[in-house]
């Protein structure tokens, strides 16, 4: 009997996310707004993929991700061989599948989308295989290789610095991981909200780590705890993988008024209490938006977060401030819909002026603008539309402007660590190594800012760096002794 063919169903079988709970309810919560696929969802929807000879979606993820081959075994059915197969190249495919972009990255080059038929839902489908691995206990704990006598120091617990890590420890190292904070994760846990990543999923990953024998120094700062010269002599190369951290400042009158805060103590406040941890700022209200009038100026994912969060909060209104209009915005598409459905109030082309309150903030004094020639981005530069001045009222403003690198060399007292003119760390491009002899870098500390999956692939590459480093090192030594 001839055998149906699974996929190629693109043309009779629409697309379709999981469902995503109603905006009312999931505004009361911080869960995650849609529930994952049932089995034979996904296999349908993974079926719709074309099989194409070239798969943009694979060029286009940075990780490079056999997508066409597990959503082929997906469709037939054969989940444990789709999910080992999406494991084989990243860390956290089911973070992943919660938190990238798809609709800038995999999905948004899907061969279907350009067909108008819809893209293949790629990330739902990541999601759901490896949840399912997690489920079914497919998940194999971290195994250590041949011990090797030689130990690593990484800098930050967060994608890149854990995934370096598990990769280093899978290759026989001794590996420790230092962080300021009191849990792994970095942004995973304290920057992105709950209803995008609950705070399991990263936690479960977190223990894995830490059964197969990574050790992780929490509350741990370097420059006050030991300087980057004391790690260099404990361990045998270090990595440095903190991220950037430092927000970028707005430069209008009344900014230092009470009530506007940063966008990443917003969210660590509000993720903290998630925890169920004491937050004195958050419970005498400066980082609660509870009752308040709420503007939050920025129109990246960040911002997303905020506004976003502001609403569980009950938040009285929330308003986003962006200087652009929607189509130039750097923030993902689904994330602004999402907002918007929740209740949010989008202020396209209003650029601050002007914190308003001689205390207590009271107010946003902004200028409305107009888009001019594009910029060295590409997108079209904004530029003051004179006579538009308006005020939105405001009790909480959110700063939610980005981030850059803080001043390491300075901080870890380590005036020979070289950095670049943004301060991210240089590093060589082939070896990933700076200056410092076993010394490396990644993530966000050498590319700024960027996206989860991008620190995943530096810490995938920067581990397979150090491990050539380290083997070169040992024979060496082996040859001198």
């Amino acid at each position: 009997m001839a055998t149906v063919e699974p996929m190629l169903k693109f043309v009779g079988r629409d697309q379709a996310y999981p469902a995503k709970r109603a905006p009312g309810d999931r505004a009361e919560d911080f869960r995650e707004i849609a529930d994952r696929y049932a089995v034979p969802n996904a296999e349908d929807q993974a079926g719709r993929c074309s099989q194409c000879g070239v798969p943009y979606c694979t060029v286009h993820c940075p990780l490079h991700n056999h997508i066409p081959d597990w959503l082929r075994l997906t469709a037939e059915g054969r989940l444990r061989e789709a999910y080992e197969l999406s494991n084989a190249t990243s860390t956290m495919p089911e973070i992943c599948g919660r938190i990238c972009p798809q609709d800038r990255l995999c999905e948004g080059n899907c061969v279907i989308e350009f067909t108008g038929h819809g893209a293949v839902t790629i990330g739902s489908v990541e999601r759901f295989i490896t949840d399912k691995a997690w489920d079914e206990g497919w998940v194999e704990p971290l195994v250590p290789g041949r011990a090797r006598g030689q130990s690593v120091g990484v800098i930050g617990a967060g994608p890149a610095g854990l995934t370096a890590a598990e990769y280093l420890r899978g290759n026989g190292y001794d590996v420790h991981v230092y962080d300021r904070h009191d849990r792994a994760g970095g942004l995973l846990t304290y920057g992105i909200p709950g209803f995008k990543l609950e705070k399991p999923v990263v936690m479960r990953r977190v223990e894995r780590l830490r059964a197969g024998g990574i050790v992780f120094h929490h509350g741990f700062d370097v420059g006050r705890d030991a300087t980057l010269d004391e790690l260099r002599q404990r361990h045998d190369a270090v990595l440095i993988a903190t991220g950037v951290y430092r927000a970028r400042a707005i430069d209008v009158p009344g900014v230092e008024a009470a009530g506007v805060v940063e966008a990443l103590d917003f969210l660590t406040a509000s993720n903290r209490k998630g925890f169920g941890d004491d937050v004195p700022a958050f419970d005498g209200g400066a980082l609660d938006a509870a009752g308040k009038h709420v503007v939050v100026i920025g129109g990246g994912d960040t911002a997303m977060d905020c506004v976003r969060t502001a609403i569980r909060q009950g938040a009285a209104s929330v308003k986003c401030l962006y200087r652009r209009d929607r189509a130039n915005m750097p923030g993902s598409r689904r994330e602004v819909a999402n907002a918007e459905e929740e209740g949010v109030e989008f202020v396209w082309l209003a650029a601050p002026d002007a914190v308003e309150g001689d205390e207590q903030v009271t107010g946003v004094r902004a200028n409305r603008m107009r888009l001019g020639p594009a910029d060295a981005t590409g997108r079209r530069a904004p530029e003051r539309d004179p006579g538009g001045e308006e005020t939105h009222r405001a009790d909480l403003v959110v700063k939610a402007l980005g981030f850059d690198a803080e001043e390491l060399p300075r901080l870890w007292n380590a005036p020979d660590l070289p950095v670049t003119r943004w301060g991210t760390v240089l590093v060589d491009a082939k070896t990933q190594m700076t200056a410092l002899d076993g010394v490396f870098a990644a993530g966000d500390i050498v590319r700024g800012a960027s996206l989860v999956v991008w620190a995943i692939r530096d810490g995938r590459d920067v581990a397979a760096a150090m491990h050539a480093y380290l083997r070169a090192k040992a024979a060496s030594e082996r040859r001198a002794a």
